[in-house]
């Protein structure tokens, strides 16, 4: 995005990837259909130290910019939920159409160079790659964060900001599954492992998210795990609605006076698969018939059901991570231009920023966005 803005701009434009392919992130996204913007895309969809450093970029480049220049190259596409709009094809068509803006503005790009030295000299800078020496006048780092490193994520981004006297805001997994390692706890997940749940509501640390839950047997997953995610620290726990549409107190006494004789996992079975009902009896409840129970034991069962409180041991890490929280610290980077406050003509955009988005598009369009601010000043 900042290659063929600044290209439009006449400037001459070479993006240096150390990748063997071009957008690799692009091409596994939304389960390779590229969730590739938010119709509701607001500054707070994103986290950030600097919660305001987000808005000028956002407002200048917003999901209809993008969403018109995906209609002016016919990839079809659809909304599919909370205004996720995904390819209906594949993400390929995202990543082709991109590449061809480079292509028709004049930007060049050069995949297998990786980056082994940079120095500012003459305000440009001179870069050493596979025994090449480039000259520019100007340099952005586009080089993302350290999440999934097997498509070939680094810390390369923070290490030339430090170089150049940056400070890096400590970095985390965001958007990642949750690890549980309590016994009875793991055992219970493993055997739900792939059961999801829809609708779930998640709490921590004040924020709450209302999405679909995933059984794995590691621990919790899914999109409303995801988000949550972002917000919890090591320690903290959770809580988690499973039964959001209704008052499970509330519930439980209406049916125990209407159905007297249904066993507890015959009613459950209405609102999980019969295995999870099944499994939920056999590891928090008894299963008896809804008349043995008394008030202050329904009242128990309506607590776990609708406010279970769990602490995580962990995440899955960078590894399944979908985005890096933190980075480089936004306080030292103009708002407006991206541009370096501590370095002349060094400028950074994307994830390496210490601006991460919610699941849903979000981050793409913090791409979009920022590319596309310095893409008009460099």
């Amino acid at each position: 995005m900042c290659a063929l803005t600044a290209a439009q701009r006449g400037r001459k434009v070479l993006v240096i990837d150390h990748a063997n392919k071009a957008g690799k992130k692009i091409l596994m996204s939304g389960g390779g259909r590229c969730n590739f913007t938010n119709m509701y895309t607001e500054p707070d969809n994103f986290l950030s130290n600097n919660p305001h450093f987000c808005k000028s970029a956002l407002a200048r480049y917003t999901q209809w910019d993008f969403l018109e220049m995906v209609q002016r190259h016919q990839v079809p596409y659809h909304e599919k939920k909370l205004g996720q709009l995904f390819c209906d094809n594949k993400a390929s068509d995202i990543l082709e159409m991109l590449l061809k803006e480079c292509a028709d503005a004049g930007a060049t790009i050069q995949l297998n160079t990786p980056v082994t030295h940079i120095q500012a000299k003459n305000s440009g800078f001179t870069l050493q790659c596979n025994k090449k020496t480039l000259h520019c006048q100007s340099l952005v780092i586009a080089s993302g964060g350290l999440s999934i490193p097997t498509l070939g994520a680094t810390g390369f981004g923070y290490q030339v900001a430090e170089q150049f006297g940056h400070t890096i805001l400590p970095t985390r997994a965001g958007l990642v599954p949750f690890t549980i390692t309590d016994p009875q706890l793991k055992e219970l997940c493993s055997a739900l492992s792939g059961t999801s749940i829809a609708d779930c509501v998640v709490q921590c640390n004040g924020q709450s998210f209302k999405e679909d839950l995933l059984f794995t047997h590691r621990g919790l997953s899914g999109p409303v795990i995801l988000q949550i995610s972002s917000y919890w620290q090591p320690g903290d726990s959770i809580a988690i609605d499973l039964l959001s549409d209704r008052d499970a107190s509330a519930w439980l006494l209406e049916q125990q006076a209407q159905h007297p004789n249904t066993e507890l996992k015959t009613l459950l079975s209405e609102c999980f698969t019969r295995k999870m009902a099944q499994l939920l009896c056999e590891h928090w409840f008894s299963s008896t018939p809804l008349k043995q129970y008394n008030a202050k034991q329904l009242s128990a069962i309506a607590e776990k059901l609708n406010n279970w409180q769990l602490t995580p041991s962990g995440t899955e890490g960078y590894r399944t991570a979908e985005v890096t929280l933190g980075g480089v610290d936004t306080q030292e980077v103009s708002s407006k231009t991206m541009q370096s406050q501590k370095q002349e003509n060094l400028y950074f955009i994307g994830e390496v920023l210490d601006v991460s988005g919610h699941l849903g598009g979000f981050n793409f369009q913090w791409a979009w966005a920022s590319g596309h601010a310095a893409g008009s000043v460099v």
